[in-house]
């Protein structure tokens, strides 16, 4: 991991907190990483941005996003982490760590989920994730779920 250059503020939105400027924040690097970047099309706008219990995490430098997150939280009462992604100028200086760690935080012992994109499974194992089941494909790249139990 290279040395931060710059501080980076985290940010953290119930959905119905969050502005319009914010939300198109969010939805354009998202946009830019998984459908530009990693050439996957697939339905992003999934209806689940502005459920009441749904928190929005990310990490920006001078109003610009540089990584974001989103936590759900599933009918069963587990919580689900998904749309983890950094900008590609600010890959190296840990924020993705980062925002898992304060997403965490907020799921406590709670147990929780995740699909990963299978080559960053490790990086989820170190927070105590664990695969479960078999990879498979989602949108044309390998996934694991993965759960982590307190």
């Amino acid at each position: 991991m290279r040395s931060q250059p710059f501080p980076a503020t985290l940010r953290r939105k119930w959905s119905a907190d969050l502005s319009a400027a914010e939300l198109y924040q969010l939805l354009k690097l998202r946009n830019e990483v998984f459908v530009v970047e990693q050439n996957c099309v697939y339905a992003d706008l999934d209806g689940r941005d502005l459920e009441p219990t749904t928190r929005h995490f990310w990490l920006e430098t001078d109003g610009t996003t540089q990584a974001y997150l989103r936590l759900l939280e599933e009918p069963d009462g587990t919580y689900r982490i998904g749309r983890v992604c950094t900008a590609r100028a600010a890959r190296g200086l840990g924020f993705s760590r980062r925002l898992v760690e304060a997403a965490l935080v907020e799921v406590g012992r709670t147990e929780c989920v995740l699909d990963a994109q299978t080559y960053v499974a490790d990086f989820y194992a170190s927070f105590g994730f664990r695969p479960e089941g078999a990879e498979f494909i989602e949108d044309g790249i390998p996934h694991l779920r993965m759960r982590r139990s307190r």
